[in-house]
């Protein structure tokens, strides 16, 4: 079987560095929220293990304490959770003669129903990933902060007006970060698009998916490196420069 590259670990590493960033930087992270990016750092590790038992109860209990608030309900964290569920699906469709049954909740289950289930992750991500950066982008932090704070402070009580200020200040500004990386999360999406069109046959349609996938992030190696597979070149290897300065790396 060709290599087929399926883009999970990307996602989960800015997230991952994202959390440990405003951890050590900024103590007006929602609090409501704190379980779910500390929970969400040991994803890698579960990812490791292989136990797709763990990593998907991991993913769900992270998903429910997002889905609990409104302001949440749709945001890019929502995202990066269904694209790493809809990876791990993909993981299984295409090597689940290799993975331990016991470490595997759908050894039972079609690869078909596998497939579908793993688009419909994907298919929404894209929906919210296109939406969260159609209402930010190009948008300042004080007009973010006014778009967001009735659903942000709902809920969020007691808090004295200095508080509240404080922690709409900071969410304002990680949803600005957030849009300079949504066309690089869209890629992602898009690159597994691919693996799955191209797992089922559908190579016009993969082609297609990885090439909007390098139309929106340029430096997308995996979707480049499926293209590649596709019409028989040889993977594209990192660079040096690559290898030590990766483009997800944050500074």
């Amino acid at each position: 079987m060709a290599l087929i590259f399926i883009m999970g670990a990307v996602v989960v590493i800015s997230i991952i560095i994202a959390s440990i960033y405003y951890r050590s930087s900024n103590k007006s992270v929602d609090s409501r929220v704190v379980e779910a990016r500390q929970l969400y750092s040991e994803y890698n590790n579960y990812a490791r293990s292989g136990n797709y038992y763990r990593i998907f109860s991991l993913l769900d209990s992270v998903e429910s304490i997002y889905a609990s608030y409104l302001h949440y309900t749709d945001s890019y964290e929502r995202g990066v959770i269904l694209n790493n569920r809809a990876a791990a699906l993909l993981t299984l469709a295409l090597y689940r003669d290799s993975i331990r049954v016991d470490y595997n909740p759908y050894y039972n289950i079609s690869i078909d129903s596998i497939n579908k289930i793993a688009e419909t992750n994907l298919v929404r991500a894209i929906t919210i990933y296109s939406d969260w950066k159609n209402r930010f982008e190009n948008r300042s932090a004080e007009e973010i902060e006014e778009m967001i704070k009735d659903d942000f402070l709902l809920d969020f009580n007691p808090l004295s007006a200095d508080e509240s200020a404080r922690y709409l200040k900071s969410r304002a500004e990680e949803i600005l970060k957030s849009i300079s990386e949504t066309d690089r999360r869209l890629s992602v999406c898009y690159t597994n698009l691919g693996v799955l069109s191209r797992q089922k046959g559908e190579y016009d349609l993969a082609v297609k998916y990885y090439r909007e996938a390098l139309a929106l992030w340029d430096r997308n190696l995996s979707a480049e490196n499926n293209l590649n597979a596709i019409f028989g070149n040889p993977p594209k290897r990192r660079n040096i420069l690559q290898r030590l300065f990766p483009p997800d790396r944050k500074d």
